[in-house]
């Protein structure tokens, strides 16, 4: 089945949600969500909107994109996660309600295991290695 072309008002409304998701826009974004937008749209380089939110970090962003069912198993094509991206950042509040939801520290290459002891980052190797608590209400 041969790959369907999008045209430049699709690929210009889908640059519009990246940034939105690099922004922080919580409210815009889940707005055009809940009107439909895949949660889980996908950039040319693999990145999700939830990616983009957690590495700039945006964690209110991160809770809005996850209540609305955002997938924290997704790997970009460089084998990155959010929760990799979290850590990097050295998010707490992101890191938290992504393994809240489910997110899995051992998942990507690099994992988030392994970004927080590359870079030499105790706290947030802790945080991957604790109880995150129950799951935030949604």
């Amino acid at each position: 089945m041969p790959e369907e072309e999008l045209d430049q008002g699709t690929l210009d409304f889908a640059r519009r949600m990246f940034g939105l998701a690099r922004e922080g826009a919580s409210d815009e974004l889940a707005g055009f969500v809940d009107a439909g937008l895949p949660v889980n749209l996908t950039n040319e380089k693999g990145d999700t909107l939830l990616m983009l939110a957690a590495y700039q970090p945006h964690p209110a962003t991160v809770r809005v994109l996850l209540d609305r069912g955002a997938d924290t198993s997704r790997v970009n094509d460089r084998g990155q996660t959010a929760l990799g991206a979290a850590v990097f950042r050295r998010s707490a509040e992101s890191v938290l309600a992504l393994l809240r939801a489910g997110a899995d520290p051992h998942l990507g290459g690099p994992s988030a295991a392994e970004v927080a002891r590359f870079f030499d980052l105790p706290d947030m190797l802790e945080l991957l290695t604790a109880d995150p608590g129950p799951p935030d209400p949604g």
